[in-house]
C-alpha cells in the first residue's frame, strides 16, 4: 500500500508561524534601509540647493535675500535658474507680488501647464520622508494656488527684520549677504535646513527689538496659549513666499521642538509680525520657526560652505545657536551637533 507524502496541518502551521516571525524580524531592517535611502536623497537635495546658493553668489556677488520688498518672493524662488528651472524663473516679474500668480491673479496662466506658477511641484524642494505634501487652494476656487517646500533658509536666532536691518543668519530680508560677511566661517554657519510642511503658527506683536532674545518659556507659553487644533496649518505651505514662516527657519528652539496643542504633542511656530507689515519698524518681525523633519531624531542641515550634516534634536541650544549666526564670534562646536 502506497503512502502519500506531504505536510500535516500542524507542520504547515508551524512553517507559517516561522515565516511570520522571520518577516517580523526583517521588517524593521527593511524600514530602516528605506529611511536611510530617503535621508540620503534628502541630503542630496540640500547639497544641490546649497551649491545653487554659491552659483547665485558667483553670478551676482551675494547670496539671495530671504524676502524682498518688491514682490516678497522667497530666496528659494531666486535659486530657480541654478537648479535647472530657468524657464520657470523666466516667467517671474520680481517686482510683481507672487500673489498675482495665484489662480485668481492677473498672471495665473502665464505658464500654461495646468496649474499656476506657485503651485508647481519641484522635486528639489521635497523631502521623500515628508508625509504631508499636497497643494494648497487659498482662493477657494478649486484650483491649486501653492505647493510647499521641505527646505528653508536659515534666518538666524530670533530677529528677522525691523524695516532697516535683518537678523544674524546666513540669509536675511532685503539683504544680499556676501561670503566676506561670514566672520564665523562658512563651514560654521547653517544655510538651509528641513522643515515640516503645514505647521500651525501664532502671530502677535508682543516683542520689540530692545530687550534681545526672550526666554524660551515666554515664547513657548505664547504658543501653548494661542495655538489650538483649529489654528490653520498654513506655515511652510508656499515655496514662492519669502515670509519666514513659509521658507525660513530660526534657531530659537532646537530641532523638532513640539508643543502641547489641545492635549496632543504637535509642531507649532511663532511669528511676531510680517516682514512687510506697515508697522514693522515698531513691531519687528521676529520668529521662533523651528527646523523639523520626519527623520527619526535628526534634521539634515546644509552649511554655507556647501557641506551637509545631521543635527540631533537633543543638541545643546547654545551649541545650536552658534552655528545659526554668521558673525557671533563664538567658539564653534559643530562636532557636537
Amino acid at each position: 500500500m502506497k503512502h502519500r507524502h506531504g505536510f500535516t496541518l500542524v507542520e504547515l502551521l508551524v512553517v507559517i508561524a516561522i515565516i511570520g516571525v522571520l518577516v517580523g524580524l526583517l521588517m524593521p531592517a527593511v524600514q530602516q534601509a528605506r529611511e536611510s535611502a530617503r535621508r540620503m536623497q534628502c541630503t542630496n537635495n540640500l547639497k544641490q540647493l546649497s551649491l545653487a546658493t554659491h552659483t547665485y553668489h558667483d553670478t551676482y556677488g551675494s547670496f539671495p535675500p530671504s524676502w524682498d520688498g518688491g514682490g516678497q518672493w522667497s530666496g528659494l524662488a531666486r535659486l530657480l535658474p541654478f537648479i535647472e528651472q530657468g524657464p520657470l524663473e523666466a516667467a517671474i516679474d520680481w517686482g510683481t507680488s507672487y500673489t498675482a500668480y495665484q489662480s485668481n491673479g492677473s498672471a495665473s496662466n502665464i505658464l500654461n501647464v495646468g496649474v499656476p506658477l506657485p503651485a508647481v511641484e519641484l522635486d528639489m524642494f521635497k523631502c521623500p520622508s515628508e508625509v504631508n505634501l499636497r497643494s494648497v487652494d487659498v482662493t477657494g476656487d478649486g484650483v491649486p494656488d501653492h505647493f510647499p517646500s521641505n527646505y528653508a533658509l536659515s534666518i538666524g536666532t530670533f530677529l528677522v527684520y525691523d524695516g532697516a536691518q535683518s537678523g544674524d543668519g546666513a540669509f536675511g530680508a532685503n539683504r544680499f549677504t556676501r561670503i566676506a560677511e561670514f566672520a564665523d566661517g562658512t563651514s560654521n554657519t547653517m544655510a538651509l535646513s528641513e522643515v515640516n510642511t503645514f505647521t500651525r503658527f501664532h502671530s502677535a506683536s508682543v516683542y520689540d527689538n530692545s530687550t534681545g532674545i526672550p526666554a524660551l518659556s515666554a515664547v513657548a507659553g505664547e504658543i501653548n496659549s494661542n495655538v489650538t487644533s483649529s489654528t490653520a496649518p498654513s506655515g511652510h505651505t508656499q515655496w514662492v513666499s519669502g515670509n519666514v514662516q513659509q521658507t525660513g527657519y530660526t534657531a530659537f528652539f532646537t530641532p523638532n521642538t513640539i508643543f502641547n496643542i489641545d492635549g496632543r504633542l504637535q509642531p507649532a511656530d511663532f511669528v511676531n509680525n510680517s516682514e512687510g507689515a506697515g508697522d514693522v519698524d515698531q513691531n519687528p518681525c521676529m520668529a521662533a520657526v523651528t527646523a523639523r523633519s520626519f527623520h527619526p531624531g535628526v534634521v539634515n542641515v546644509a552649511f554655507a560652505d556647501g557641506s551637509v550634516s545631521k543635527v540631533t534634536e537633543t543638541v545643546d541650544l547654545n551649541v545650536y545657536r552658534t552655528v545659526a549666526t554668521r558673525f557671533g564670534g563664538e567658539v564653534s562646536l559643530r562636532n557636537k551637533l
